[in-house]
């Protein structure tokens, strides 16, 4: 990013973890300079929790600038080769024992909403440290899958996945418009089974988050000017052929969604009936 700055400044990295990225999002509030050289990725949680949570105190996500996002996400439930399911329908019918790390995170959330809206025989095991602990459960059978994985991380990990030769399958898409790759393989959406206007309605909501898979955040109060050329300097450096050549290298995709169209997509989402985002916030337990 720095070569796309006048001047040219040095970039520097540093973590601040805590609370599932909502220190992060704290110090973005309401500490960090609002002069545009201060900026966050974060998980889509930490924007959409706010939304969900009844008594959540602090930062408001939809005040944030948004400068973009790296990449959006798509989601999918892997489960073991010899699970006792055939089509994506027998999930409502056969119990899955599903793996997953921390409630509030994707692993935990997706899954719950599969269970609490569409009545999924999911039973949800939480306390893994991390997806990669959850597969390796379920290379050995203590699991039988997971869900709220991104397909980025399991295609690098399992690139022989969708062959069928490996001890797992991608069996469904928890996404809007699935990955082109997933598409074309013929793995169905989540979404099929919604069976009335209001289940789509709020799995089109939860759903949305994973436009803002990767988000590039400014504080607010950022000057206008400034958060209009850093959106662009953004831009320019998801387009810089040495970043895309690094990427394609680690086999992810690098396809940006401009911060006008990110900070569109949460105002949307911020603006979703009381009533639907209430039938959400109960389908995952809260």
């Amino acid at each position: 990013m720095g070569k796309h700055i006048p001047g040219n400044p040095t970039v520097i990295v540093a973590n601040l973890p805590g609370a599932g990225g909502n220190i992060l999002a704290n110090n973005l509030y309401a500490v960090a300079p609002k002069d545009g050289t201060y900026m966050g990725i974060t998980f889509p949680s930490v924007i959409i929790d706010p939304l969900l949570s009844e008594n959540h105190r602090g930062y408001d996500p939809t005040k944030f600038n948004y400068l973009g996002n790296a990449n959006p996400e798509v989601l999918v439930c892997m489960l073991r080769q010899d699970a006792p399911v055939k089509k994506l329908e027998d999930i409502l019918t056969t119990e899955l024992i599903i793996g997953a790390t921390a409630p509030g995170s994707t692993t935990a959330d997706f899954p719950a909403i599969a269970k609490g809206l569409l009545g999924a025989k999911f039973r949800i095991v939480t306390g893994y440290q991390g997806s990669r602990e959850v597969t390796l459960a379920i290379e050995k059978g203590e699991v039988q899958g997971i869900c709220g994985l991104g397909w980025s991380t399991v295609r690098v990990q399992y690139p022989e996945l969708l062959g069928g030769k490996m001890f797992a399958r991608v069996f469904a898409q928890e996404d809007l418009n699935g990955h082109a790759q997933l598409n074309a393989a013929g793995v169905p959406m989540m979404l099929s089974l919604a069976r009335t206007a209001a289940d789509k309605q709020a799995l089109t909501m939860f759903y949305a988050q994973n436009a803002f898979s990767r988000p590039f955040i400014l504080p607010p109060g950022v000057p206008a000017d400034r958060v209009a050329a850093m959106r662009d300097i953004f831009m320019k450096t998801i387009a810089d052929p040495e970043l895309q050549a690094e990427a394609a290298k680690m086999k992810i995709d690098a396809e940006p969604t401009s911060g006008e169209e990110l900070q569109r997509v949460i105002a949307a989402m911020y603006a979703t009936p009381r009533d639907v985002v209430e039938r959400v916030r109960k389908a995952m337990g809260r």
